[in-house]
């Protein structure tokens, strides 16, 4: 089965972002490659398992990691199912494999202290772009927004009047989310000087460039490492910090995990859990606080 009908499967089915197919085939064909270099024309519906492994170890050789290892894997898996589904194999030959181990890291997300500072004290430019980023940042803070949810955010799915903004997220799945009071006037003038653009190229889109057109990834991640640096410390500072930060801030001021989930657009509470355990010092506040064994002595 030629890797382009997997491919064709996850992007008209599955619904699949562009990134995510990229990545797919772009494991799929390494993997092929190295196969072909091994043991010549081979068609990956007739790899067996012990070549799968010959794959590993040849990825550990080089010092490629478990998390970058387990992704690849992933996307074999993903193609042996379609083949599984597809009536063009009775067995993968990934069946009984588990995943390498690994050691989950959770980046650090910004503090309230620097959240304020950042947009209470920071000054941004007054032009076009300066109001754009200052709102970029707001409404990624506000809304826990994925970087391409934000970039793909068009005009119709924004409602100030109602206070709300629907997002597509993953697989086309749209979800809303209220949008808080302060949000309002950056959005406002951000429109006013949107307007003013000599040219909008991409006009169903919300946030544009200068140019006209809509928003690039790099862009967006510039605008976040570039502002966060003059307020921050961290080493890791992006999109998807903000998106860290905006769950870890409301759990740690009592927002149900449930809710929290539905705002990410988290498919299960296994993904929205990790943000419960950012903040140890709230944490052991909150258990001080509520259990009725921890009083003081009298």
């Amino acid at each position: 089965m030629p890797i382009v009908a997997f491919v064709n499967y996850l992007r008209l089915e599955k619904n699949y972002a562009f990134n995510t197919i990229k990545a797919y085939e772009r494991d799929l064909q390494l993997f092929q490659v190295f196969c072909e270099n091994t043991f010549g024309a081979i068609a990956l519906n007739e790899v067996s398992y012990s070549l799968i492994r010959s794959w590993i170890v040849f990825l550990v050789d080089q010092d490629k990691s478990n998390v970058t290892i387990n992704r690849k894997i992933a996307s074999l898996n993903a193609y042996y199912n379609f083949a599984l589904k597809s009536g063009q194999l009775t067995q993968s030959p990934l069946l009984g494999h588990k995943s390498l181990k690994v050691q989950r890291k959770i980046a650090l997300p910004f503090s309230e202290n620097e959240m304020d500072e950042l947009l209470s004290k920071v000054p941004f430019p007054s032009d076009f772009e300066g109001t754009r980023d200052r709102l970029i940042v707001s409404l990624l803070y506000a809304t826990g927004m994925r970087r391409a949810e934000l970039i793909g955010l068009k005009c119709s799915q924004l409602d100030i009047n109602i206070s709300q903004l629907k997002v597509l997220g993953k697989r086309n799945k749209e979800r809303v989310i209220p949008l808080v009071s302060s949000l309002i006037p950056l959005i406002k003038a951000y429109l006013s000087q949107r307007t003013a653009l000599p040219e909008r190229v991409d006009d169903t889109y919300f946030f544009l460039l200068p140019s006209g057109k809509k928003l690039y990834e790099t862009l967006v991640y510039r605008v976040i490492n570039h502002y966060f640096g003059l307020v921050s410390t961290k080493v890791k500072k992006s999109p998807h910090i903000l998106r860290h930060t905006f769950a870890t801030h409301l759990l740690n001021r009592g927002a149900d995990m449930q809710s929290v989930k539905d705002l990410l657009g988290h498919a299960s509470l296994a993904s929205t859990q990790v943000y419960a355990h950012n903040n140890m010092a709230a944490l052991k506040k909150a258990y001080g606080n509520s259990h009725p064994r921890n009083k003081p002595k009298v």
